[in-house]
């Protein structure tokens, strides 16, 4: 049974349990009262657009990375004084990575693991450096943790659904491209909404720090933007009519989506998010190492069969771009 199935039987049970419980005699009588839902952590509607959105950084391909040195090391020749022999002499590599979008990096209800495509990505950069896919250790950051935590320090790597732009390769660098997304919108069922232009004047909720932010800022619908801390907030607020859509890259929808049968997602993409992994500013040599494995994974069918578990039928890989 893959991923989708298991979690579908998780929120039908969920919902057969709260079905049959009985109502205990204390309750209020349904439908009275007039009590507010609860709304998550560090909600918050934006009246300007975020920072970023105005950011005027210098002109450059943000999907353009460095070239690979040559091809990959073998596993335990990482050449000596190498970022990645720093890694390999530690005993882990450190990524950052999310447990709240289902599909890309999530953590498993049945038996508490990190999964999801950003995940085995992940993976595969353990298993070169180490031969073992497991050798990690995963800090779960939120949209604007990701690139505080690779100015800091406090990460090797980070691999949790991230756009490149002009803008954030002034503070990190990026890989290739590993995915390429496109913003969608999420809307209940019920709704007429057929994509961004529909939402004029409508709250329509993304995460903080998150390329999806800026974007719904600047659509020319002029929405309202709501900012959360996690996509899983936004399915929250939305179930709750709280907000009237969500909008984000194509991938992170399609996850919730698969976890609220009472969604579905609309309009064609409106924007075009390639996806890179991102490494502290200093750390060229292990961009160029992950680039050289990046190759390998588009080469020899891995990128498509990790695609392939967690996303259906894969297209053909982006195809790597290089600055130099």
């Amino acid at each position: 049974m893959n991923g989708t199935g298991r979690w579908g039987l998780l929120l039908g049970a969920a919902l057969l349990a709260a079905g049959c419980g009985a109502v205990p005699s204390s309750a209020p009588p349904i439908g009275g009262g007039s009590a507010q839902a609860p709304r998550p952590a560090d909600v918050s509607e934006l009246t300007a657009p975020p920072s970023t959105a105005t950011a005027a950084p210098a002109s450059c391909d943000p999907t353009a990375s460095l070239r690979p040195t040559g091809p990959l090391p073998a596993v335990g020749q990482a050449p000596a004084g190498s970022t990645m022999a720093d890694i390999v002499a530690r005993g882990r590599l450190i990524a950052g990575v999310d447990q709240n979008t289902y599909l890309m990096g999530f953590r498993n209800p049945l038996n508490g693991q990190l999964e999801g495509f950003d995940v085995d990505m992940v993976r595969e950069v353990s298993r070169a450096l180490f031969g073992d896919p497991d050798r990690i250790q995963f800090r779960v950051l939120t949209s604007a943790d990701r690139v505080p935590a690779l100015e800091e320090g406090k990460v090797d790597i980070v691999v949790r659904t991230m756009t490149v732009n002009c803008e954030r390769w002034q503070k990190v660098n990026f890989s290739t491209v590993y995915y390429q997304a496109g913003q969608r919108v999420l809307v209940p069922t019920s709704s007429d909404v057929t994509g961004i232009d529909g939402l004029g004047g409508r709250k329509v909720c993304a995460t903080k720090g998150s390329n999806s932010l800026v974007n719904i800022a600047n659509a020319a619908s002029k929405p309202v933007p709501v900012q959360v801390a996690d996509w899983t907030d936004c399915l929250v607020l939305l179930q709750q009519g709280q907000v009237d859509a969500v909008s984000t890259d194509n991938p992170i929808l399609a996850g919730l989506a698969a976890q609220d049968p009472y969604t579905k997602v609309v309009g064609d993409p409106f924007t075009s998010e390639p996806y890179g992994m991102a490494f502290p500013k200093a750390d060229e040599d292990f961009v160029r190492f992950v680039n050289a494995l990046l190759e390998q994974l588009r080469a020899d069918g891995r990128w498509a069969a990790i695609h392939q578990r967690w996303l259906g039928t894969p297209p053909a890989p982006p195809v790597a771009s290089y600055r130099d």
